[in-house]
């Protein structure tokens, strides 16, 4: 890939750095996925919890 390339060109980017913004990029990406299609419901329930003590998830 040019872009991998690229980044080894530069002057102190080693493979563990290319390594971490995979890692960082991939979890994005999928974190992003999940809140797109997840239960709206739930994403409510789960954004009052701090406010809401007493009450179970389940």
């Amino acid at each position: 890939m040019s872009f991998i390339h690229y980044l080894e060109s530069i002057t102190g980017v080693s493979i563990y750095a290319l390594i971490s913004f995979g890692i960082f990029f991939s979890f994005f990406i999928v974190m992003s996925l999940w809140a797109w299609k997840a239960d709206k419901k739930l994403i409510k329930k789960l954004s009052n919890i701090p406010l809401d003590n007493n009450e179970d998830i389940n």
